[in-house]
């Protein structure tokens, strides 16, 4: 007996179930149930406070019934489940309150076999499931989900007043219907609306959005939505809401949120929690579950941040601007807000028989009856601080007391982490009198997001008051930077000024400084029996037998060029033999990063003849210092020479900047490329080159990040590419022309997905690239060593009105089939987006430095 009674007491108040309120009074008189000896749900008589001999007599009886988990399993979820009610029912407004009591006698939760217990996250893989979720997350489920009246709903278009704007039907079809024409048991309020996802051949069908640029990572959401099935349903039937989590270098993940079962007609509440540790490359929300050929009803969608402080651009902070994040500071709200640090503080109105009094304002404060030098005056600041940004503070201070006539006052901030450990901050610290009042003036900055963040005053010896007349916590201001130093006498760079990089540049010094890019190279000041001449100067370079387009001439530049600064090309070339009249001509560079990655990076092209001399001109800057840096020309078919008379490389002048233009209707994030997801075939494309273009199935359906960072929620691209065979020149691919699309001055964004088949011998660069008139301009680039589909990402913008502009794919090296997929061009307000983009940043660094503290 003694045993069974010890148990019974351990089960009631195992730990798991502290948060729920474990007895619920039955409305009527039923059937008891015995557990561990123990009678639940039945008369006074049968309750816990039963005699002993009872639990005596039936102590063999309930330790089989321990035994038994199937019936246990049934009554735990059941008792967790009315419990939970009870706490959401208190919770809810009167009008759920009234739907919930005409469902009261449906009181089995069936959770698949698993115990809800508190606050336990489970998560229950499902037959569909595609691929177990493996990142680090938490799921919480409710039967009703409630949220917070003070958070934004994340949710675009949540009622569907706007049709199916933002919402995609997953592999199904959907539309919206009103209040007025809508399913018999499904009312929904005057002149509401709600959606029917139907065509369901599959039960993981449902209904979609994409969510991702309006999560922050470690913040919970709460769900609440109001969904019913219809058509040949057999009750009870399953309801679900799932996260699906795409990552661009791994398998797609699923999360299951909450799960409810309908068991009659009409509208059904979805509630539950849910918590991302990292955000994936795209996060989006759907509903699904009824069997195959159920329709599902949605009214309503609402998911908001359970805690909105947590939650970037949630609320604004108390510290944005100029506001002091200090509150009462100048102590007129009395001592509100303010609290010792191991001392008593007092008001004042002066002090020393009136020989003490405030600097302003009619009173101060005073921290005494410390016994520490680190007791003192504080205040919590943790909700009104941000993070990355710097804060200005200064507080107005003098001692009393003690015959201590100056000592040092410090402020200081103390902070506790995520991960609970703590910091502690100098700020700032002086000498302080009793004569005289001073100010006491720092900065800080914080770089993480903190649990807890105090700032307080302190240093004076035991038993000597800190007296307080202000405190003023405020953003610093910038300071803007000052003007460079002059100074004479200063030795100019090689590549200073309008000097040419190039080393004997229109080669009078013969070949020195030059060599042969796989080729051989030969100075002429003549050739074909006098034909060709130099344009200028008296002798010309050529590149003969190349047996690669991309052999041709070369110099280094590396200890001659200089990073962060724009850099102009200009050369004069030709050709000549292999009967070829004509060829592509491209200036490139080849830069080795400090890691001993290749990068190519084309400065200039164009069609240069066998008759005259053309200049081929174009830009190039380098962000970073690179190891090595070669300079050289090639294009052209094997067997046809490179003619060189003159090379350039100097600093691009410096233009002024124009008045900012007004453009009317940018139209931002519309893309300018004509049947950009190929529903069309290979309309509006066309070769560039003798090579083959075909529409083919099975890249990505998603946008590539870049765009979808900027465009944010977008439906899925078709999953349809543009495969380009029978290349024999690197410049061959697809093309498109934009001549009448593209607007001046405005910044367009470029974004697709890129493939190469196999064959290739080593890395292969991929490039989007413009023609614009004569001008090469390069629109982004990406270097590609596999199988996978790559990103390609780059910007341009138009300053003079051109006559022929033309956009093309080209890079992998002759006989690689080149693959492309999803193409986006669209023009992009600049100011907008490098916000956007600050935000993102924040968001990444936050979710890493999280991520690192939760590892230790």
């Amino acid at each position: 007996m003694d045993k069974v009674e010890r148990e019974t007491h351990d089960f009631m108040n195992v730990e798991s179930f502290s948060q729920l309120p474990f007895i619920r009074p039955a409305p009527v008189k039923e059937k008891g149930i015995r557990l561990f000896g123990i009678e639940f749900g039945s008369s006074s008589d049968s309750s816990p406070a039963a005699d002993d001999s009872e639990s005596a007599g039936t102590n063999e009886d309930a330790v089989r019934e321990s035994e038994s988990s199937d019936n246990n399993r049934r009554f735990i979820n059941s008792l967790a489940t009315k419990t939970n009610l009870k706490q959401e029912y208190q919770q809810e407004s009167s009008a759920s309150m009234e739907t919930q009591k005409d469902n009261k006698g449906n009181d089995h939760f069936e959770l698949n076999g698993y115990i809800l217990l508190g606050r336990i996250s489970l998560f229950i893989e499902m037959p569909f499931w595609r691929c177990p979720f493996t990142g680090k997350s938490t799921v919480s489920q409710n039967m009703i989900g409630s949220s917070s009246s003070n958070a934004p709903n994340i949710i675009l278009n949540h009622d569907f007043s706007r049709g199916l704007y933002s919402w995609h039907p997953n592999c199904c079809d959907g539309f919206v219907l009103s209040a007025d024409s809508g399913h018999s048991g499904f009312s929904t309020k005057p002149g509401g609306n709600y959606a029917v996802v139907s065509n369901r051949k599959e039960c993981w069908q449902g209904l979609e959005q994409d969510i991702t640029s309006r999560i922050s990572p470690c913040s919970t959401y709460s769900i609440s939505a109001s969904v019913g099935v219809s058509g040949l349903v057999h009750y009870p039937t399953d309801v679900l809401a799932t996260l699906k989590l795409e990552y661009q270098n791994s398998a797609t993940s699923y999360l299951r949120i909450v799960k409810t079962s309908v068991s009659k007609e009409g509208w059904e509440k979805l509630g539950g929690t849910f918590s991302l540790a990292t955000i994936p490359d795209r996060v989006v929300f759907y509903l699904e579950g009824p069997a195959p050929g159920v329709d599902l009803l949605v009214e309503s969608v609402i998911i908001t941040c359970s805690c909105p402080s947590e939650c970037n651009n949630a609320r604004p902070c108390a510290g944005d601007g100029d506001e002091n994040i200090i509150l009462n500071p100048k102590f007129e709200d009395g001592l509100n807000n303010w609290s010792g640090r191991g001392c008593k503080i007092v008001l004042h109105d002066s002090m020393a028989d009136g020989k003490i009094v405030p600097l302003s304002g009619k009173v101060f404060a005073s921290a005494t009856e410390h016994t520490q030098s680190w007791n003192g005056i504080q205040q919590e600041i943790t909700e009104r601080v941000q993070r990355k940004l710097a804060y200005e503070v200064t507080a107005v201070v003098r001692i009393f007391g003690n015959d201590v006539t100056s000592a040092d006052i410090r402020a200081t901030l103390w902070v506790q982490t995520p991960n609970l450990r703590e910091q502690y901050i100098g700020i700032a610290n002086l000498q302080a009198t009793d004569t005289d009042w001073v100010q006491l003036q720092g900065k800080f900055l914080l770089n993480s997001s903190p649990k807890k963040v105090v700032i307080y005053i302190e240093g004076p010896p035991a038993g000597t008051d800190i007296l307080v007349n202000s405190f003023t916590v405020k953003h610093a201001e910038k300071i803007p930077p000052s003007p460079p130093p002059v100074i004479e006498n200063a030795r100019p760079c090689a590549g200073d000024g309008d000097e040419n990089i190039i080393l004997n540049p229109k080669f009078e010094d013969g070949l020195n400084n030059w060599s042969g890019r796989g080729c051989k190279i030969v100075l002429h000041d003549s050739m074909a029996d006098g034909k060709i001449v130099p344009l200028s100067g008296k002798v010309f370079a050529s590149a003969t037998e190349r047996t690669q387009s991309w052999n041709g001439i070369q110099q280094e530049i590396t200890e001659r060029v200089q990073r962060k600064l724009a850099y102009e090309v200009t050369a004069v070339v030709r050709i000549f033999g292999n009967d070829v009249t004509s060829a592509d001509i491209r200036a490139t560079l080849w830069v080795q990063t400090p890691n001993l990655r290749e990068q190519y990076i084309g400065i200039a092209n164009l069609q240069a003849t066998d008759t005259d001399w053309v200049q081929l001109q174009g830009k190039f800057l380098l962000n970073s210092s690179p190891k090595n840096v070669v300079i050289y020309i090639e294009g052209p078919p094997a067997g046809t020479d490179i003619l060189v008379n003159s090379f350039t490389v100097k600093h691009a002048e410096k233009i002024p900047p124009s008045p900012p233009p007004v453009i009317e209707n940018p139209a931002f994030g519309v893309n300018i490329i004509q049947n950009s997801n190929l529903s069309d075939g290979t309309n509006g494309w066309f070769p560039l080159g003798n090579c083959s273009l075909n529409v083919a199935t099975g890249s990505p359906h998603i946008l590539p990040p870049t765009a979808r960072d900027s465009l944010g929620p977008h439906e899925p691209l078709s999953g349809c590419y543009i495969l380009v065979t029978k290349r024999t020149q690197t410049w061959m691919g697809p093309a498109q022309m934009i001549t009448d699309k593209i607007k001046l001055l405005l910044t367009y964004q470029v974004s697709a997905w890129a493939k190469i088949g196999s064959g290739a011998n080593g890395p292969q660069n991929v490039n989007v690239a413009l023609g614009v008139d004569n001008q090469w301009v390069n629109g982004g680039q990406v270097e590609i060593n596999d199988d996978r589909w790559h990103e390609i990402s780059g910007s341009f913008r138009i300053e003079k009105q051109p006559s022929k502009v033309m956009v093309y794919v080209q890079g992998p090296a002759a006989g690689v089939d080149l693959m492309l997929a999803g193409l986006q061009i669209f023009p992009v307000d600049r100011k907008s987006r490098f916000k956007h983009l600050r935000r993102q940043t924040d968001k990444v660094t936050l979710g890493k430095l999280l991520t690192m503290q939760s590892l230790h």
